[in-house]
């Protein structure tokens, strides 16, 4: 073991604390993510607040070459070593080269920066803002300290939302119609739809409706593709007959594991959503229609 002089001689002593404080955190939304609980922003919010840094213990001072904090947002991917790609950086100097002498206090902000993607934890891929304080130093390696928080981006009503309406059919044994009311939805809406049974020749057990999730992450051979079933039930129990009408009423803020549709971000990755409407005859053979749509969070 390294006597306690050379230790901090080469950087491996007592670091410093730092810490960071948020401005108006108390009003804030907050979320938890991965057993933190983390400060929401939405997407033209200023990001402000104060770094907190307290020289190494037993010291009163400590010498650096410049402290710094960055606001980043990037997109990791676990499966690939090295491979998080950096879409927003901007740094803030705290304090030029110098000496720190005893607990110091750096006002910060961040104003007007665009927060243009949502945040996001999936299986295979993370889109993460953090704050990141540097203290510069010169015989040692650098100091630093990453304070994450979340942006959700709201959005308005879309000015065109068109209903779905689709046909499934087995030539001469099964023909079916059915509609969704629109084709995008906010976290907190309510899926509305009908299902026509204009032709029954198969003995039909059950019907159930599903939402699926969809994540695709990388680039090129290295595309990763997860799929999950965020919900699925049953919507009919009993065998239909010719000209039966199967109502469907589907309330999405009962998912709080939903997130807005994702579509090629950065070129790195993508989330999308689909009804998957499955009906199941008396020798479980199984028939299915999957209809995309999209998800977005409501001002």
């Amino acid at each position: 073991r390294l006597p306690s002089a050379m230790a901090g001689l080469f950087g491996f002593g007592n670091q410093p604390v730092i810490s960071v404080s948020f401005a108006e955190a108390s009003e804030r939304k907050k979320v938890n993510v991965n057993g933190k609980e983390l400060l929401v922003f939405h997407a033209q919010d200023d990001v402000r607040g104060t770094v907190t840094i307290t020289p190494p213990r037993g010291k009163q001072r400590m010498e650096h070459n410049g402290i710094r904090v960055s606001l980043i947002g990037k997109i990791e991917l676990p499966n690939e070593r090295g491979s998080a790609c950096e879409f927003t950086s901007l740094a803030r100097d705290l304090e030029s080269p110098g000496e720190l002498l005893g607990e110091r206090q750096f006002p910060f902000e961040f104003s007007k920066v665009e927060k243009q993607f949502e945040s996001y934890d999936g299986i295979s891929v993370r889109l993460v803002y953090l704050l990141r304080v540097t203290i510069v130093r010169q015989y040692n390696t650098n100091v630093t300290s990453d304070h994450e928080f979340r942006v959700e981006v709201l959005q308005n009503e879309p000015e065109i939302n068109t209903p779905i309406k689709m046909e499934v059919g087995i030539e001469d044994c099964l023909h079916i119609e059915f509609e969704y009311n629109r084709a995008k939805y906010h976290l907190r809406d309510v899926i509305l739809g009908k299902i026509y049974f204009l032709l029954v020749r198969i003995k039909i057990k059950h019907m159930e409706l599903a939402i699926i999730k969809r994540e695709s992450s990388g680039v090129g051979p290295s595309t990763f593709n997860e799929s999950e079933t965020v919900s699925k039930f049953e919507i009919m129990d009993g065998a239909p007959v010719r000209g039966e009408v199967v109502p469907i009423r589907l309330f999405l803020s009962g998912f709080e594991q939903l997130t807005p549709t994702y579509r090629n971000i950065n070129n790195r990755f993508s989330v999308k959503y689909y009804l998957n409407l499955v009906l199941v005859d008396e020798e479980d053979r199984r028939y299915f229609k999957q209809q995309e749509i999209t998800l977005w969070r409501k001002v």
